[in-house]
């Protein structure tokens, strides 16, 4: 078995990791040579893709695979890899998934969220992962294939984290009232692609965790568990914040996670107190 993961970045890698554990030969692409020493040195044989051309070997390769993750974001013209490998042959492929975002929903007030819920995206970045959703379900129905788009909220873990940001001095409390997240340990990224690529899951996940809460919170927990003091708290001003950061904050909603578990999916870390302690006693924080 075969899997090539499109763009093997943070969550790209914990994909590959699991997928290998489990007895996959694993492939990724990159865009620079120096990220592409680095995944061989992790076990992924590497291929150069920056979204203008597909390579010789990167199209030979094509012909036995038989998992695909897509993780590189659309750009102005779409999916990069559907523009320009779209009609290739796959004859082994079986599965595809596809990272979205739970950006998608946009905005619903702090609402509850899952899967049949209306996507009203905010950020243009956002809209074009509906777009792409789209093109992704009518590639994959073209080619008989089940395509699931695992819909993440705030990706951390080992070496992007709350502990990480006090330890530089840069973890900020910006209260907005009202205003809830959801995040996701990237090691559950892994084991729920894994799951659904498993089982030939279809359609749309949210994986996310179990417990909205307010980016502030999460940064107070791991202050108190690193025994130190948390940041003052900052009052929301989108007038301080860049572009990208004002469009995640104007989104609110909790998100559900309760399709992919009634499916039979565990999160490990369904929470960010048991994620954050894990990080803490285990020593990886640091990544």
């Amino acid at each position: 078995m075969n899997l090539l993961i499109l763009g093997a970045g943070y969550s790209g890698s914990e994909i590959a990791r699991v997928f290998s554990a489990a007895g996959f030969s694993v492939l990724g692409t990159t865009r620079s040579p120096e990220k592409a020493e680095r995944l061989r040195a992790a076990g992924i044989h590497p291929f150069l893709f920056d979204g203008t051309q597909i390579r010789a070997d990167l199209r030979d390769a094509l012909h036995s695979v038989t998992h695909l993750v897509q993780s590189i974001a659309p750009d102005e013209a779409g999916d990069p890899f559907l523009r320009l490998a779209g009609d290739l042959p796959m004859p082994a492929l079986e599965w595809i998934g596809y990272l979205s975002t739970v950006g998608v929903y946009g905005n619903h007030d702090g609402a509850w969220v899952d899967e049949e819920t209306e996507c009203r995206p905010v950020s243009a970045r956002s809209r074009a992962r509906v777009a792409t959703e789209r093109d992704w379900r009518r590639h994959a129905a073209g080619r008989g294939l089940p395509v699931a788009s695992l819909r993440l909220s705030g990706i951390y873990g080992p070496g992007r984290n709350a502990f990480v940001n006090l330890a530089a001095g840069t973890a900020r409390r910006i209260v907005k009232p009202g205003q809830v997240f959801n995040r996701i340990r990237v090691e559950d990224i892994g084991a729920a692609a894994f799951f659904l690529a498993e089982r030939g899951g279809d359609g749309f996940y949210n994986v996310t965790d179990s417990l909205p809460a307010p980016a502030p919170d999460v940064v107070t927990e791991a202050a108190r568990i690193m025994g130190v003091e948390p940041p003052p708290e900052t009052p929301f001003d989108p007038s301080s914040m860049t572009p990208m950061a004002r469009s995640f904050y104007s989104e609110n909603k909790r998100v559900s996670n309760a399709r992919i578990n009634r499916e039979g999916f565990s999160f490990r870390f369904p929470d960010y107190h048991c994620a954050l302690t894990d990080l803490w006693e285990s020593d990886r924080w640091r990544g």
